[in-house]
């Protein structure tokens, strides 16, 4: 398994600017995190600039790429950054990589031959398994991910889809969860701060929405902005003491790790939330 110190990591998400997360995940090495999940959305991020940075300015954390889409960034151009930068930090450096979504990618075919070509071509390059982890919501990939690499990084996944998961991969292989959490004891603000991230792109992606389905929610959930059950599901809210309780269910459905993606009106409010459930987590 990698070298993900602790059960739970923070998620920095690209609606942050790169000052920004990087400051947030040099307090989160501070505070004793296992890792940072840096989000890339459809941006081309092969030369992992980023990751270099915040590996540079930290001394322990695991720095994680959450994901390097497929379609947007070469195997060969993601394996000579890796091969830059593992030399230097070993395990503290984890692929994380994925298909992405037929939505957003013109061209988007074959998704399963692409994750197979894409894995073949990193071991080619002398990629090693256990420095990669698969973007995985369902079964075929889930699988592939025990069989070609460190294991699974599912995003806006509940605690069903953690039990789920963990039966398909098996023991020995890391499954590391992304959850949004908000800490505020009102649940009519706290879902006014997260439907927001939830609504606008994933129930509009198909992947997403399917897996959701298959999950134990209907299509009433998954309409509109989502309903008060799906977001208090996807967006843990409350206090510290809460919030802890609903991430440490996802380890006890089989969960190594928990990516905790603290969501809030400013980085500011974001950053103290980070500090207060560490407080609690850690």
């Amino acid at each position: 398994m990698t070298n993900v110190s602790s059960k739970f990591g923070v998620f920095l998400a690209p609606h942050r600017d790169d000052v920004t997360r990087k400051a947030h995940a040099v307090a989160a090495d501070e505070l004793g995190y296992g890792a940072v999940w840096l989000g890339t959305g459809r941006n081309s991020v092969g030369d992992l600039a980023l990751v270099e940075e915040i590996l540079a300015a930290t001394e322990r954390i695991t720095v994680a790429t959450a994901i390097v889409n497929m379609w947007v960034d070469e195997p060969e151009t993601l394996a000579a950054s890796y091969h830059r930068l593992a030399g230097r930090y070993g395990k503290r450096l984890l692929l994380g990589i994925g298909v992405g979504h037929p939505e957003s990618v013109t061209g988007y075919r074959s998704p399963y031959a692409k994750i197979v070509d894409y894995l073949d071509r990193l071991d080619a390059a002398g990629v090693p398994a256990e420095a990669r982890v698969l973007a995985a919501l369902g079964d075929r990939v889930l699988k592939l991910a025990a069989e070609r690499t460190a294991g699974a990084h599912p995003y806006l996944v509940p605690v069903t889809h953690t039990r789920h998961a963990r039966a398909i991969l098996g023991a020995g292989k890391l499954l590391a969860p992304e959850h949004k959490v908000v800490v505020d004891d009102d649940p009519v603000a706290a879902r006014a701060i997260g439907r927001p991230y939830v609504r606008t792109p994933y129930l509009s992606l198909s992947n997403y929405v399917n897996n959701l389905l298959r999950h134990g929610y209907t299509e009433a959930d998954v309409a509109g902005g989502g309903s008060d059950r799906l977001i208090d599901d996807l967006v843990l809210h409350g206090t510290p003491e809460i919030v802890a309780k609903g991430l440490l269910s996802h380890v006890d459905a089989g969960a190594d790790h928990v990516a905790v993606q603290v969501l809030g009106p400013s980085p500011e409010v974001e950053l103290a939330n980070q500090r207060r459930l560490a407080e609690v987590l850690l």
